[in-house]
């Protein structure tokens, strides 16, 4: 006798679920550009901050409460903004507004490049590092460009690719990625996976002075590459046309032996 297929035999297969944020808030482009590229691939849900929470790093709202704000949806996405930063976005999503746990969680766009030393104050790396702490694979995605007309297209092919990559092979434990792709130049045809090279900001703060003459203090400061001759590391890739991918720890602890004199 024939089977008859049951309701559940029938049902379509679910597609996998991305929640996406970033930093630079809910007007950004970046964060459009991401759902337009993905859109074809997951279920989409967009939680950002309600505005730019850039250098937040993985910081949560702890002394105020948290609003959440539901928009009209953008090309199938479910859009949301929240008061709070970008892992307050991830955390409140994860616990308020999914109705099931993501495959993947996804920071950026990001405007501007989040190499190096870049990485630790990174609100989109926050996103990232918050979702891996969740237990989700989890990306974060910069264009190493702040202009405000950036063609965030250059990011599309390698959106689709690492992310494809990602769903079909999951990540490590406690693994996110960092993924920067270089803005000036011809589009980059390379990806690499490397490592965070050692960099650091000089002249950080100017000194001014208000009518008052009470001194205060704007961040400014330039980006140091302190090892350019390596050939392994995001900095590097980014200055010669490559997409650099780093793999990123959210486990700090150093080797004990680091500081066997305790013992």
């Amino acid at each position: 006798m024939p089977h008859t297929p049951t309701a559940k035999e029938t049902r379509a297969p679910e597609r996998p679920l991305i929640l996406i944020s970033n930093d630079d808030g809910i007007n950004a482009p970046g964060v459009y550009r991401l759902i337009d590229y993905l859109a074809d691939m997951a279920e989409i849900v967009c939680v950002c901050p309600d505005s730019p929470r850039s250098a937040q790093s993985m910081a949560l709202t702890v002394t105020e409460v948290l609003r959440l704000d539901h928009h009209p949806d953008y090309n199938g996405a479910q859009i949301y903004s929240c008061s709070g930063t970008p892992a307050d976005c991830v955390k409140l999503a994860m616990r308020s507004v999914l109705e099931r746990r993501p495959a993947l969680v996804i920071g950026g766009i990001n405007h501007g490049s989040n190499s190096g030393v870049n990485l630790l104050y990174s609100g989109t790396m926050g996103v990232a590092t918050e979702g891996c702490v969740f237990g989700v694979p989890s990306i974060g995605f910069s264009l190493t460009t702040h202009r405000l007309d950036a063609d965030f297209s250059r990011c599309r092919r390698w959106v689709r690719e690492i992310t494809r990559k990602v769903l079909e092979n999951g990540l490590p434990d406690g693994v996110c990625l960092n993924v920067n792709i270089p803005y000036d130049g011809p589009e980059p045809q390379q990806m690499r996976v490397v490592r965070q090279c050692h960099t650091s900001w000089s002249e950080e703060y100017k000194r001014y002075t208000d009518p008052m003459g009470r001194p205060f203090y704007m961040l400014s400061g330039h980006f140091v590459n302190e090892e350019p001759e390596s050939t392994d590391t995001d900095e590097w890739c980014l200055s010669h046309g490559i997409v650099a991918v780093v793999p990123v720890l959210t486990d700090r602890t150093a080797p004990l032996s680091t500081i066997s004199f305790l013992e």
